[in-house]
């Protein structure tokens, strides 16, 4: 947090100090006194500009590069800004159409997720990312695919329409008709339920003698099963879309940054806790620069908004990623309504 609340600073020191944070989140460029004095509502001199300049430097909230005459907000700075002067600029009918007609395409929740996740990346210019919500998967069908004697293709469909294909070794002796059984039988036994469930399901129905299938085919639904279980254990749960909007213009005389930051991204584990901050304290989350470790080296801002499903409960958490010098008053209030699209796409 900043040393110095934005109370204890003069009316004359709040304007310039917004104004100098306000052109640089927009051009990405050090702020001069020059500049600052060419804008309208602030009547003072570039000298008297470069004083109180001088003065919020040694406040710790501008820093001056050596290679510039201006000065940039330090994440202190921004910190300040964000919490105290801020106002922020509620997304467009035209943005908030865009977010939305992801949601309404119908289809498995991932692709929804991964398509708004994509709007929201591109109308922030940054990278998006979402947090998908755990859920286990309901099994619709399992049917077998003979490929040769001891291999078939499971085909496993999911309750929300998701298809997954796997190879699968034969049991010894298996037949044509012995496939078919298996999935007449998940259709009319398994289908509707979980897999923890189906498992439990087929395993009592063996115990009690009403399964009707044969020592191969219980083998094949048992193995087909747990395939789609632990192949859905490892699947990831975060989704990152539009890593290319962080390689724009100004990212060329930052080339490192940039690299440091398409680094940190692949560490989507990091990037998972870092997310569950966020889903802990129910509310949106605002790192800024090296406030959070994990983007500390690349000098990233992180905007992120939990998400409900039904009675109000914390799913999952969708945000941004990008350079510290976002333009915070768009984009925070573009990730809290896509947060809001997202919980009535839950509930």
């Amino acid at each position: 947090m900043a040393s110095t609340p934005v109370s204890e600073l003069t009316e004359r020191a709040r304007e310039v100090f917004r104004m100098v944070v306000e052109n640089y989140l927009g051009s990405g460029a050090p702020v001069g006194s020059r500049t600052i004095s060419k804008l309208p509502g602030l009547n003072l001199s570039p000298a008297s500009i470069r004083n109180v300049m001088q003065d919020l430097e040694e406040l710790g909230l501008l820093a001056h590069p050596h290679t510039s005459a201006g000065r940039v907000p330090t994440e202190s700075g921004l910190r300040l800004f964000v919490d105290g002067m801020m106002q922020a600029a509620e997304p467009s009918a035209e943005e908030r159409a865009a977010i939305e007609a992801r949601l309404e395409r119908g289809g498995p929740i991932e692709e929804a997720l991964s398509a708004t996740t994509a709007a929201l990346s591109g109308l922030s210019a940054c990278a998006g990312i979402v947090l998908v919500p755990k859920r286990e998967p309901v099994l619709r069908q399992l049917g077998f695919v003979q490929l040769s004697p001891d291999q078939a293709l499971a085909v496993m469909v999911g309750a929300e329409g998701s298809v997954e294909n796997r190879v699968v070794d034969l049991p010894p002796g298996i037949t044509a008709s012995a496939l078919t059984e298996v999935g007449n039988y998940v259709s009319a036994r398994l289908s509707g339920l979980t897999l923890n469930q189906a498992q439990a399901r087929l395993g009592e129905e063996i115990r009690d003698g009403r399964a009707a299938l044969d020592q191969a085919a219980r083998q094949l639904i048992e193995d087909g099963l747990a395939l789609w279980s632990e192949d859905g254990a490892r699947r990831a749960v975060l989704i990152v879309r539009g890593q290319a909007n962080l390689l724009d213009a100004a990212a060329a005389a930052d080339l490192e940054r940039v690299r440091q930051l398409l680094e940190e991204l692949e560490g989507k584990e990091e990037i998972v806790r870092l997310l569950d901050s966020a889903r802990a304290g129910q509310g949106m989350k605002i790192f800024i620069g090296s406030e959070n470790k994990l983007f500390a080296l690349s000098g990233s801002s992180v905007i992120a908004a939990p998400y409900r499903g039904r009675e109000g409960k914390v799913v999952g958490v969708v945000g941004v990623i990008g350079p510290t010098r976002l333009n915070y008053a768009r984009v925070v209030p573009m990730v809290d309504f896509t947060a809001q699209a997202l919980s009535r796409l839950m509930a």
